[in-house]
């Protein structure tokens, strides 16, 4: 049996900190800053802008115009922009990741990229809104008068950057093959929950040795 996870979550869910626990358990890799790290050695870019691509798909309207526009300037340029350039090379990280190794990887489209690829766990973490709020300022040390705002736009972000780059819908329970509600769950209890799920769910055309 193949322990290859990807971890999508709402901002505040505790889904960085839930899946780091599920690595741990299953004495596999944890990928999130390490892709970033990655990103940039590959591509060239700055580690700031690698860091806040996310971010830039506030608006899902100026993300994808700048999405459309060329990376660079002069002849020689590529017609790639930043964030295609950006979302190209995490997708050849993630997809080696994949290939060659187990591991939990956190967000980035990680399902969408796996999607092909036999015996990945999907899953995707979120809670109630006023817990997110209450564990961004508590636990993420986010100023307490911007906290809402922050949990919104980072979702709205993230959201606008997965449909954006898949097709498909953040969030959307068939994407995913488990979901967990952290808000009635502590994060040791839901890490436990999806190791247990791993161990047990059926992998259909994959050899589980």
């Amino acid at each position: 049996m193949r322990k290859l996870i990807t971890i999508s979550r709402e901002y505040g869910s505790g889904g960085r900190i839930i899946g780091k626990l599920v690595a741990e358990k299953l004495g596999v890799p944890f990928y999130d800053k390490e892709i970033i790290d990655m990103a940039v050695e590959q591509s060239g870019l700055s580690k700031e802008v690698v860091e806040t691509a996310e971010l830039r798909a506030k608006s899902s309207f100026s993300y994808s115009l700048a999405s459309a526009m060329n990376f660079g300037e002069g002849i020689s340029a590529e017609p790639v922009s930043v964030n295609e350039k950006l979302f190209i090379t995490q997708f050849d990280i993630i997809r080696q990741i994949g290939e060659t190794n187990e591991g939990v990887i956190i967000g980035r489209c990680a399902d969408y990229v796996l999607k092909d690829l036999p015996g990945v766990t999907n899953i995707f973490i979120y809670g109630e809104f006023e817990d997110r709020v209450k564990r961004s300022v508590e636990l993420y040390g986010d100023d307490a008068e911007k906290a809402e705002k922050y949990v919104k736009d980072y979702d709205k972000a993230r959201a606008n950057y997965y449909n954006y780059h898949t097709s498909q819908k953040w969030g959307e329970f068939t994407n995913y093959n488990l979901a967990i509600n952290s808000s009635y769950i502590s994060m040791e209890q839901a890490a436990n929950l999806i190791v247990e799920y791993v161990n047990t769910r059926t992998y259909k055309n994959v050899d589980a040795k």
